[in-house]
């Protein structure tokens, strides 16, 4: 296994090629060894960065796993306390003991500050009003006109490249 590095592999072909068309009375069987070998070495730590490539993309998958597992249990132990926070509130209203306490604890039930409760939306006066205008892009239907050959002012298609390991 090479030591050198994917990109110092790449770098040491591509010299190679260089190098070696440079040279005229090269038999065609050493510029054949010569890149055969240096592409095998490519090839070989190439394919290993692709398996470690894998490893990353597994673990990426059962942290995003994970992730979502502790907050499905967030939201579920969140909504546990705040039914329970209700119910002991509820039922301390119920008879009538505003406040509660031990060595380690003091219930008490508290006002909260005013809300504002709006029963006709259409009846406040525009003062109190603010509109937002929100424009979002329709990529989809940009993409579909320019592959009709459709022009829209201000984008392009534009092709990308990406490594797929299977």
């Amino acid at each position: 296994m090479s030591t050198l590095r994917l990109y110092e592999i790449a770098e040491t072909y591509l010299r190679a090629l260089e190098d070696l068309a440079d040279i005229e009375d090269l038999p065609e069987q050493a510029i054949t060894d010569t890149l055969e070998g240096l592409q095998g070495e490519f090839e070989v730590k190439a394919i290993n960065v692709a398996g470690y490539i894998r490893n990353i993309e597994a673990e990426a998958s059962a942290v995003e796993q994970a992730r979502k597992g502790m907050e499905r249990r967030q939201r579920s132990l969140t909504r546990h306390a705040e039914r329970l926070r209700e119910y002991v509130k509820n039922h301390m209203e119920r008879t009538g003991l505003p406040k509660l306490k031990n060595h380690y604890l003091t219930l008490r039930i508290q006002n909260n500050p005013p809300s504002v409760v709006v029963d006709d939306e259409k009846s406040i006066p525009d003062e109190y009003k603010r509109t937002e205008t929100v424009t979002t892009l329709l990529r989809a239907e940009i993409a579909r006109a320019l592959k009709a050959d459709q022009e829209v002012p201000g984008s392009h298609l534009q092709r990308s490249t990406r490594l797929v390991i299977q």
